[in-house]
């Protein structure tokens, strides 16, 4: 083939392809993109950002559920003997939790909103709340507050003002006891020579136990404060055996607590003082059930009553109320029912 053939053949096809471009329209949609491909390797680190904003205040760092729930019966262990504890069976929260008068003490909520509310627990409420709980664990405890071992502690330790005298308590982590478990009233004045008992339920309160301790609450009876005040954080030692994580949480007290002081005792009737105080109680009994106070069963009679009489009763109230026959203030407990049966000889 001639080079001049052979250049009209080149160039003829270069203007079929310049033809065709010419001809072409314009450029389609984009396809769809194709599968990532394999990763690179990592950059180089970056600047380390900012500081995040600073934790709750009081919580540490390290805190977990684990510190309290956890393999251990720390936690498990106080939660059945509190079970079966008074405070646990729901019997003060069943008789009186939902009354606006009894709320802050026979409700653990209540409890917990009376103290909130800075008010005392033990004097009647402006409310009585809808859901009131048994006295649990959040009544005493500052319960996931922190989430470690220092919710454990207690809600309230400071000295507490008596609602029926003018004194305070003041017995460490008894403290807290002392809110509920004392007088309500004082013995009321007498009108021409007499006292109206006014109610099967007249008294100074059921749990009148520091009032017992402090030796105050009696009708014209005056007395010191016992000897078991003088215990570091009183309630708590005897009936706890102790504050921190041994406590025992049924709250029944145990003779190993009286041995540190009483070496040899097997009960709580050291020296027979519970038995003289029992016969004590007895007879003061019997003298205000002829005296038309007390019925044959022991319930009180309403009425009004001499003077005498009535603070009789009170004080037999006192002390048969406080549940320790004596062990709380042994002293004051014997001199309340000497002046019973005095009075009652009139």
């Amino acid at each position: 083939m001639t080079k001049k053939r052979l250049f009209f053949i080149v160039g003829f096809f270069v203007l079929v392809a310049l033809a065709l471009t010419a001809c072409a329209g314009p450029a389609g949609p984009v396809g769809p993109a194709g599968p990532a491909g394999p990763q690179g390797p990592a950059g180089a680190a970056g600047a380390a950002g900012p500081a995040g904003p600073a934790g709750a205040a009081g919580q540490a760092a390290t805190a977990t559920c684990e510190d309290c729930h956890n393999a251990t019966s720390n936690l498990t262990g106080k939660l059945e003997a509190w079970i079966a504890s008074v405070h646990g069976s729901g019997t003060a929260f069943g008789h009186a939790g939902t009354n606006v008068a009894c709320t802050g003490c026979h409700s653990g909520s209540g409890f917990t909103a009376a103290i909130d509310a800075k008010v005392a627990p033990g004097a009647a409420q402006e409310t009585a709340l809808v859901n009131p709980s048994r006295i649990d664990c959040r009544a005493c405890h500052q319960i996931h507050t922190t989430y470690t071992k220092q919710d454990w502690a207690l809600t309230i330790t400071s000295p507490v003002k008596m609602l029926a005298t003018d004194v305070t308590y003041d017995g460490g982590s008894g403290n807290l006891c002392a809110n509920c478990h004392q007088q309500r009233t004082a013995f009321p004045e007498a009108k021409d020579g007499k006292v109206s008992v006014t109610s099967t339920h007249w008294g100074g309160h059921h749990g009148p136990q520091t009032a017992m301790m402090l030796g105050v609450g009696g009708a014209v009876v005056t007395g010191q404060p016992g000897p078991h005040y003088g215990i570091s954080d009183t309630c708590v030692a005897c009936h706890m055996g102790g504050a921190g994580e041994n406590a025992d949480h049924s709250f029944t007290p145990n003779v190993s607590a009286c041995t540190k002081c009483h070496s040899d005792a097997k009960d709580f009737d050291v020296n027979g003082e519970q038995t003289a105080i029992q016969k004590q109680l007895d007879e003061v009994k019997t003298a205000l059930t002829t005296k038309g106070l007390l019925d044959k069963d022991g319930v009180m009679v309403v009425g009004d009553y001499p003077t005498d009489y009535a603070a009789a009763l009170w004080n037999y109230l006192l002390v048969e109320e406080d549940r320790s026959l004596g062990v709380h203030n042994p002293p004051y407990a014997k001199s309340l029912l000497d002046a019973a049966l005095t009075n009652l000889s009139k």
